[in-house]
């Protein structure tokens, strides 16, 4: 399963390739939209990253047996709170730049008094024509809900990919996340010219291949 970033849909680039290498490969796949994201219904502004988390959850028990979730940056921090929530529900986990707590450590003193006191902020992306709008409940929602603070119960196997010329995510914060997490099947790739995106066709290869590592033992 597929979990994008931030403002990002199913129809990404990392999407599309999972999916074409997962009907190559005989394995069933899923891709699906947040609330208020690409196709699915309602209003982005009104989303928090627990309504994102619970869709995720929903997507979940529409399968049998558990999953591998594959967390591109914000889809990294909803792919942990539900491996360490449901551990019934997952069978792995592949992170490409995740980005858990990027609500404390994402934004400026400045923004996050912006975000409480006019209860939004549009912050220019480099990947984005238009800016994106941060809400005081979504940022609400992801302080309450923060993973990095303590150690990780997450036992299944870990794949974590980072690119160390990732603008957004600093890819030390990947290496941390390894720390905190308890499995000790966790293993880092990091590509030193790789950026936030990983869409490069060398990055989906070592994506594809982190997939496989883990689902070889599945």
């Amino acid at each position: 399963m597929f979990l994008p970033g931030y403002g990002s849909d199913m129809e990404g680039t990392k999407a599309l390739a999972l999916e074409a290498w997962a009907k190559r490969s005989g394995r069933a796949y899923l891709r699906f939209d947040y609330g208020g994201c690409g196709q699915s219904a309602g209003a982005f502004e009104e989303q928090t990253l627990a309504g994102w988390r619970d869709d995720v959850l929903a997507m979940l028990d529409q399968l049998e047996g558990p999953a591998v979730l594959v967390g591109s940056s914000m889809g990294g921090w909803l792919m942990l709170l539900v491996a360490r929530d449901h551990p019934h529900k997952v069978a792995a986990l592949v992170g490409i730049a995740p980005a858990p707590d990027f609500t404390d450590w994402g934004f400026t003193v400045d923004e996050k008094l912006q975000i409480l006191s006019e209860g939004r902020l549009e912050k220019v992306g480099r990947y984005a024509d238009l800016p994106m709008v941060y809400t005081r409940a979504f940022w609400q929602s992801g302080e309450a809900n923060r993973v990095l603070f303590s150690g990780l119960p997450i036992d299944v196997p870990v794949r974590l990919l980072h690119g160390m010329a990732d603008a957004e995510v600093p890819a030390n914060r990947t290496i941390r996340l390894a720390e905190v997490i308890r499995s000790a099947k966790v293993q880092v790739t990091l590509i030193k010219d790789g950026d936030h995106r990983l869409s490069r066709e060398a990055d989906l290869a070592l994506l594809i291949a982190a997939v496989e590592d883990v689902t070889r033992a599945l």
